[in-house]
């Protein structure tokens, strides 16, 4: 069979400046997150150029690393590997139109059980659209409908609620749980109705919130277990209706959590530019305890980047906006964030910054509430890390023993990936006894976190 070369991938080879060597490594990097092993050189670069399209998911990972080169997303119909497709952009989409946000949102969850279509690798590069359409109009609410059933505030009361249980039952077993797959379900057969009926600007605009709400957690729970390709259009389609519902402090929150996907990905100078994004333009329009969670992060993000004097500065507004926070009225799903789960997340800050003893005193301040199961475990994870990296074994492993207490009934990739930080950690005791009995039992008590 005679192939034709392929013009549209050569145009974006050259743009991207890569060499055909560059690319095919990345794109075996891209497909080992994946769960894949590939061996693609530079000769297959060629043959794709000339022609040859390989079996997906390589023609979506190629996609990826050049997206990744050229500071935007690009899709396998753009490299010439695959017909055009009204669903081709599989929930990246970020309309400029706040009236398709919904349908937009249908199509995507409506192909959610399309998972080899949509893969598992994050792309940073899919975030740049919809950030950057947030930012120009953060809150450009969509018009209320005429038709449809009657919607009043007692369906919106009942979205909220459902929001409310998924997040109690996130932060207690993680997001591997099989109750936060009942959020689809949710937004499929409740919410989605409920933004095709008639109702007030006013509902309409809180049915919007509530669906974000929901695709949010949807997006956190596919994070917590290791999905992150459905996470990032979870968050996208979450960032979408937060601002058909002109809420532009949902969807400064929304950004800030995607902002930590990012961080944790291993991209934190982007992380940064997220969350300072998120703290700037939505301004007044947000609370201080929202505005702190943006400065969290932004704290976190720095401390990955080694820069100890912007994460303290971040760390120290995160702090005053939370004192301030006390005198306000803050949305509920962020009721959740106080001092305590602040001083959590300044122990790994300090502990990234090679700062143990510091680490070490912000944790004497941790007091998480009830039901924060698996907070407190990677809390407890993160402190048994920083006891070891100031070689402190003794009290590393005593920490290490309650984290494996704590995340025993915890379904979490990102758990499972805290305590792997506690395995590495442990590698200059790895012959002593003891240290192989804590590995024998972490493997033992915490085969749930294998979920997701």
């Amino acid at each position: 069979m005679t192939r034709s070369p392929n013009a549209s991938l050569a145009a974006l080879v050259t743009a991207s400046g890569a060499s055909h060597k560059a690319i095919a490594h990345r794109v075996n990097q891209l497909a080992a997150e994946a769960g894949r092993r590939t061996s693609y050189k530079h000769t297959s670069v060629v043959n794709w150029l000339d022609g040859m399209v390989p079996r997906q998911p390589v023609p979506t990972l190629l996609a990826q690393a050049l997206g990744e080169r050229l500071g935007r997303a690009v899709d396998v119909v753009e490299i010439g590997m695959a017909p055009p497709s009204p669903d081709a952009a599989g929930g990246l989409e970020f309309p400029r139109d706040p009236a398709d946000a919904a349908q937009r949102a249908a199509d995507f969850w409506s192909n959610m059980h399309r998972r080899d279509f949509f893969g598992k690798a994050f792309a940073t590069s899919a975030y740049t659209l919809p950030v950057t359409r947030w930012l120009i109009h953060p809150a450009a609410a969509a018009p209320a409908h005429g038709g449809g059933r009657r919607v009043g505030q007692k369906e919106l009361a009942e979205l909220w609620e459902h929001a409310e249980q998924a997040r109690q039952w996130d932060a207690r077993y993680g997001g591997g749980n099989w109750h936060t797959s009942q959020v689809m379900d949710c937004l499929n057969t409740r919410a989605l109705p409920l933004l095709a009926g008639s109702a007030t600007q006013k509902v309409t605009n809180g049915l919007y919130s509530a669906s974000a709400e929901l695709s949010r957690l949807a997006a956190w729970a596919a994070f917590d277990a290791g999905e992150h390709a459905f996470a990032q259009r979870h968050f996208i389609q979450a960032l979408s209706l937060a601002r058909a519902g002109a809420n532009a402090e949902l969807g400064a929150y929304v950004l800030a959590t995607m902002a930590l996907q990012t961080m944790r990905r291993g991209y934190p100078s982007a992380a940064i530019d997220m969350t300072q994004g998120a703290y700037e333009r939505a301004g007044s329009d947000a609370t201080p305890r929202v505005r702190a969670f943006a400065k969290l992060i932004e704290a976190r993000a720095h401390a990955r980047s080694r820069d100890a004097r912007a994460a303290a500065r971040a760390l120290s507004v995160c702090e005053h906006l939370l004192d301030a926070a006390r005198e306000t009225q803050s949305p509920t799903y962020i009721a959740f964030f106080g001092h305590a789960r602040m001083a959590s997340d300044a122990v790994e800050i300090y502990r990234d910054l090679g700062k143990p003893h510091v680490a070490a005193g912000w944790d004497a301040q941790c007091r998480m509430p009830a039901g924060h199961t698996r907070a407190v475990g990677l809390r407890l994870c993160v402190t048994a890390t920083a006891h070891l990296h100031a070689k402190d074994l003794d009290q590393g492993l005593a920490v290490a023993h309650r984290a494996v207490d704590t995340l025993s009934g915890v379904t979490s990739a990102r758990a499972r990936e805290y305590v792997h930080d506690i395995h590495t950690a442990l590698t200059p005791w790895a012959h002593e006894p003891r240290v192989r009995a804590w590995h024998t039992r972490a493997h033992r008590q915490l085969t749930g976190l294998q979920g997701g």
